[in-house]
């Protein structure tokens, strides 16, 4: 009995003094078989156990590889004092050497909830997480080793390249959900992404692209916003917003972003984009009558003025004015302003007792005169492309020749304004919002390009 008692003080005595200080550590002979892991240290709690002999036997063995007698080492230790938690931690190091990460966890987790401040068994509990895969784990309980002991410099940086991989393998998981349409999980490894580093502008982007086709437009803009703050050179940041304010009929937001983006980034996408806020906007602007033309049943002349005078004001530029007198029955009009500029054109004409009877409908014949008269007009802008039209006689099931609007019904037919549906011309019915709109649009394409609507 003796003798064994003997053995056993030997062996503490061996365990305890040689947990020297990390100043001096004590490494087996060559290269250490697990460079990682942290030699376990002697509180200044426990120093009086240690009798400085010259180094830890069971680390030794540990970082020699005899995982074994390293573990007959630790356990005669902790048969003799069951308590010392240095040898507590050097038996989960082992555990972990053997690869059982989950055996190692619960060892590590229960030493560092005992000693919460014990640097080595947080460090292990790290390296134990790192090895079952569970990084934001292992990256907390690197977080807690190092503000222990901050001269673990190496643990530090190694809570960086966890960073690092765990913001990869969110983002990986994050555009694979985006792509497959499961938009609910992309949205939340983006999130967790950014939660692991948030001053990452374009996981921002990422994350309000996903959002913005889950309809969540509102947190779009904000994260887009956050991103431009932290990278306001970014012309995809500034496109994605002007996308979205436009969804969400911002159009001076729209507008903004867009020619934000263009002045970082000349794109002619991003230009066209722009132009069409642009004339949405100038829509807008006009009057509610007007903007309510393609959905009307009839047409009026005085929406036929305003259509001429707002989508094809260069055309009228180009005619040759006439002296029309005062037009006494428009003052108070909404479309005042583009009926004066139109008759004096003689594109849709003032009658001779100087009124224009504004709210009159306008037939198919009317409409046909108003496009003649413009086509004449874009001959002389466009002289190749008027051969289309210019002398063209077609023949209609309900209108001769020796009618007097057959010329213009046959130009405005020829040049594409209007359709004569089986050969019928159909001079006395009724234009249509929409039908004029399309008439007038074919006339602004056939002079080519036009300016903004806001130029009128």
């Amino acid at each position: 009995m003796r003798t064994w008692g003997v053995a056993v003080v030997l062996a503490v005595v061996a365990f305890v003094s040689a947990c020297a200080p990390k100043t001096t550590p004590v490494v087996a002979p060559g290269a250490p078989r697990f460079p990682d892991f942290i030699q376990p240290t002697v509180p200044p709690a426990l120093a009086g156990n240690a009798v400085a002999p010259e180094g830890l036997r069971a680390w030794q063995l540990l970082q020699a590889g005899d995982l074994r007698a390293a573990e007959r080492e630790t356990t005669a230790a902790l048969i003799a004092q069951p308590g010392f938690y240095p040898a507590q931690t050097i038996v989960a190091y082992i555990t972990l050497a053997r690869k059982d990460a989950k055996a190692a966890i619960v060892q590590f987790t229960r030493i560092a909830d005992a000693h919460p401040e014990y640097a080595p068994a947080l460090a292990g509990k790290g390296l134990a997480f790192d090895a079952a895969g569970q990084g934001p784990d292992a990256v907390a309980a690197f977080r807690a080793a190092v503000a222990a002991d901050p001269s673990l410099v190496d643990l530090a940086r190694r809570v960086d390249v966890l960073m690092l991989r765990g913001l990869q393998d969110e983002l990986a998981d994050a555009r694979r959900a985006a792509k497959s349409g499961d938009r609910d999980a992309a949205i939340q490894s983006y999130r967790r992404a950014l939660a692991a580093s948030p001053d990452s502008a374009f996981l921002y982007l990422e994350l309000a692209a996903v959002e913005r086709q889950e309809g969540q437009t509102a947190s779009a803009i904000e994260h887009l916003q956050r991103a431009l703050q932290l990278d306001p050179s970014d012309p995809a940041t500034l496109v994605l917003l002007g996308d979205i304010q436009a969804e969400r009929s911002d159009l001076p937001g729209a507008l903004d972003a867009y020619t934000k983006a263009l002045a970082l980034e000349p794109n002619a996408d991003v230009e066209e984009k722009r132009k069409a806020v642009q004339q949405r906007a100038d829509l807008e602007a006009l009057p509610p009558q007007y903007r309510a033309i393609p959905t009307n049943p009839q047409v009026t002349r005085a929406e036929l003025a305003a259509l001429v005078g707002i989508r094809l004001p260069d055309v009228l530029q180009a005619s040759a004015l006439r002296n029309i007198g005062v037009l006494t029955d428009v003052r108070g009009q909404w479309a005042e302003r583009w009926i004066a500029p139109a008759a004096r054109a003689g594109v849709v004409e003032a009658f001779s007792n100087h009124t224009f009877q504004p709210r009159s409908v306008v037939h198919r014949v009317d409409l046909a005169q108003t496009l003649s008269r413009l086509l004449n007009v874009v001959a002389t802008m466009q002289p190749a492309r008027a051969q289309a039209w210019l002398g063209v006689r077609l023949r209609f099931s309900d209108m001769t020749t020796g009618h007097l609007a057959y010329p213009a019904a046959s130009m405005a037919v020829a040049s594409g304004a209007i359709t004569a549906p089986e050969g019928a011309f159909q001079p006395s019915r009724v234009v249509t919002g929409a039908e004029a709109v399309a008439a007038i649009d074919r006339i602004r394409a056939l002079a080519g390009p036009m300016p903004s609507l806001n130029r009128r």
